[in-house]
């Protein structure tokens, strides 16, 4: 048997060299694969789409016994609003009945109601007008191409300077999509500018970002792909760019400083590259697992539209580590000794001299440990402080900046027929036919049902409950007084649910469900906010677990998940602070204080928590890596700070950049994402790294790598720095 020696290489050492030295075949795979899933995607890709479904919920019940019973004619329903300047809308009559019938004409198109001859349709002033369209399926995820068949349509309307705007979700639509081009593209230029100043060499310059593009969009290519078979809400391809652009550039510039540093003292190029992947490479991996594995967690919240985000955030995570790994090497062994041969200035690699600044900042920390370690905690603590009062909820058309057509429509409701108008909320009794059999016992069942309802503190107004087609449900719509993202609007919804309607029908041998679009979005905050807490749990142990196995001890594992919470609970602050506070919203394009977007908390976590790991993996790899070669705790804290120091910032400033480019979004809960994952990367980088690592490790001393006897027997062995 051939048993390898310790001296051996192991199958990273080889991978990476053999990517090095069969350069050009691993660089026509990867061009390949992009062309080929580039074609696949356009031909059979899928479309993005919000889609919620929450089997068993009363939201979702009520909803699927409307449809069942044909009380509605499925599909999703849109307003397109109408204004008239002078006048009321009934004037325009001609003009009104030719845009209903050419918007039955349009494809996808189900059923139009004509708002001249439709109860409610049209405000008490008679000047401004819904006209309800029901489309097979939500407008949001059709080709923005289909916009010219509804502008079409109404064109009779314009016509007569009368103002048409779309609702959502037809309005999501009209919604620029350049934003994300642009994002990603501040991004790149910020990464080039910060790679070019801190490294100086043009070459390790255009390295990771050619990596990381070109992994970033095999990524986006698979997820369009998924997105034929599989449902994606229309954040997963900005939240998939975001994450992918940011750890694909931080990978491949991890791998390059390293083989920078270790080309100088090896005779074949080939070979440094070999020891780069075993050693950096492997740590590209460790941290990679961990990101997809938090991001994996939001799977356990059994919400599949949560679920599917995750899964594309973690698609993009992967996709990037592997092109780290494999296409790296491979430009790396093209450029071999050539890669610091144009420069701006003066290449620089890893620092390891005694007099660098960041040698010299661990030793001031070592001198004051509990003064620091108590200095970052303050920090955290302090951001944090807003967290405790977040308010989860969904945010509406109404909080979109004015110049989306959806937000003029939620405007125009609003001014015509009430804020709740853009909420309303359907209450569906589903009658027993035994003991509600004949029209007398209907009809009081109804008188009784409306009385009840209408004497709800926070109800507008409540329609006279009508019978289904079979008869078999009786149905009525109450309107909020307050608007759909309003906290007295959630608490409307939660009485109707669990008091009032139950108590209406109690007796009558009838169910009732609360359902509609605020309905159905409050329930799904409810749900989420329940599913948090099992999240975190999941998450953090499996994170504490992956870690442990890595670098052998528990008291770092514990410290980093620990830290790691720490962070998230300050970048949670900051977003309330801004969105859901208003303290400096407007700067950002959101000028009117709104709930945190009931995901994003879940997202969060799941990202910052990964991406957190990044960083901490990085350093950690380089500090055990001392440590086992000296033995010297306090040394190897200062050397592993000070080996990392400069790639680690210049990798933070890009992802943090990356980030906030995003903020350049027209969707708030993007925005939401941008500034919170922003805000995480800036405090890792600094408070974390720069104050509560060291402290901490200088603290604990030899502690930090204690492992009992038996927990090394049974722990698998993924030593990031053990194959060199």
């Amino acid at each position: 048997m051939n048993i390898p020696t310790a001296e051996e290489p192991g199958l990273l050492h080889r991978s990476g060299r053999w990517c090095a030295r069969h350069a050009w075949r691993v660089v026509a795979v990867w061009v390949l694969l992009l062309a080929g899933l580039a074609l696949a995607d356009h031909t059979w890709g899928g479309t993005y789409a919000d889609s919620f479904s929450l089997p068993g919920t009363s939201a979702q019940t009520g909803a699927d016994l409307i449809t069942a019973h044909g009380g509605a004619s499925g599909g999703t329903a849109a307003p397109i609003v109408i204004k008239s300047g002078g006048g009321p809308v009934g004037d325009h009559r001609a003009a009104v009945e030719s845009a209903v019938a050419g918007l039955g004409r349009l494809p996808e198109v189900l059923s139009v109601a004509d708002p001249l001859a439709t109860p409610g349709a049209v405000s008490a002033r008679g000047d401004i007008a819904q006209v309800t369209v029901r489309f097979t399926t939500s407008p949001a995820s059709f080709d923005p191409s289909y916009l010219a068949g509804v502008d079409a349509a109404v064109e009779p309307l314009r016509a007569e300077h009368l103002t048409v705007e779309y609702g959502d979700p037809l309005g999501q639509l009209a919604t620029p999509r350049s934003a994300d081009r642009v994002s990603e593209a501040i991004g790149l230029a910020v990464a080039v500018l910060v790679l070019l100043i801190g490294f100086g060499s043009v070459a390790a310059t255009g390295l990771p970002l050619l990596t990381a593009v070109l992994g970033l969009a095999i990524g986006l290519g698979g997820l369009g792909l998924l997105a034929g078979p599989f449902d994606f809400g229309q954040a997963a391809p900005t939240l998939a760019a975001m994450i992918g652009l940011g750890v694909g550039i931080d990978y491949a510039l991890f791998l390059a400083t390293r083989y920078r540093a270790l080309l100088p003292s090896t005779a074949d190029p080939a070979e440094a590259v070999g020891r780069t992947v075993a050693t950096s490479g492997r740590a590209v991996l460790v941290a990679a697992a961990t990101v997809a594995m938090a991001l994996g967690g939001l799977c356990v919240s059994g919400v599949g539209f949560i679920g599917t985000l995750g899964v594309a955030a973690g698609l993009s995570v992967v996709v990037a580590a592997a092109a780290s790994v494999t296409l790296t090497p491979a430009l790396l062994g093209l450029l071999g000794r050539r890669i610091d041969r144009l420069y701006v200035r003066t290449p620089v690699a890893e620092p390891t001299g005694e007099s660098d600044v960041w040698r010299r900042w661990a030793v001031r920390v070592s001198r004051r440990p509990w003064v620091f370690l108590a200095g970052g905690l303050l920090v955290l603590g302090v951001l944090a402080v807003p967290a405790a009062s977040m308010r989860l909820g969904h945010v509406d058309a109404g909080a979109q900046a004015a110049t989306r057509t959806d937000r003029r429509a939620y405007d125009l409701i609003t001014e015509g027929f009430g804020p709740g108008a853009n909420g309303p909320l359907t209450v569906v009794a589903h009658l027993d036919s035994g003991r509600v059999a004949d029209e007398g016992r209907r009809q009081e069942l109804a008188v009784s049902l409306k009385r009840q309802l209408t004497a709800v503190p926070g109800v507008a107004s409540v329609t006279a409950p009508v019978p289904s087609p079979d008869h078999a449900l009786l149905l009525t719509t109450v309107t909020p007084a307050t608007g759909p993202q309003d906290p007295a609007t959630a608490g409307l919804i939660r009485t109707l649910r669990e008091d009032t309607v139950p108590r209406a029908l109690s007796g009558t041998g009838a169910t009732g469900y609360v359902t509609g679009t605020a309905a159905a979005t409050q329930t799904f905050t409810d749900t989420l906010a329940s599913t948090l807490p099992r999240i975190v749990g999941v998450v953090a142990a499996a994170a504490f677990l992956l870690l442990l196995s890595v670098f052998r001890s528990p008291l770092v594992a514990l410290k980093a998940a620990v830290l790691n919470l720490f962070s998230i609970a300050a970048a949670y602050g900051v977003v309330v602070a801004v969105f859901q506070w208003g303290w400096g919203g407007a700067l950002f394009g959101v000028t009117e204080t709104v709930p945190v977007e009931s995901y994003v908390p879940m997202m969060m976590f799941a990202i910052v928590f990964g991406l957190s790991m990044d960083y901490e993996v990085f350093l950690l790899s380089r500090i055990r890596e001392t440590w086992l070669r000296h033995g010297d705790n306090h040394l190897a804290v200062a050397t592993g700070l000070a080996a990392t120091a400069r790639v680690i910032t210049c990798a933070a400033l890009i992802m943090t950049s990356v980030f906030l480019a995003f903020l350049l979004s027209t969707n708030v809960a993007v925005k939401m994402l941008a500034l919170g994952l922003g805000v995480s990367v800036v405090i890792d980088a600094t408070v974390v790294r720069l104050l509560l690592v060291p402290a901490s490790m200088y603290l604990f001393g030899r502690a930090n790598w204690w492992l009992p006897g038996w927990l090394d027997r049974i722990l698998p062995h993924l030593d990031p720095e053990g194959d060199r």
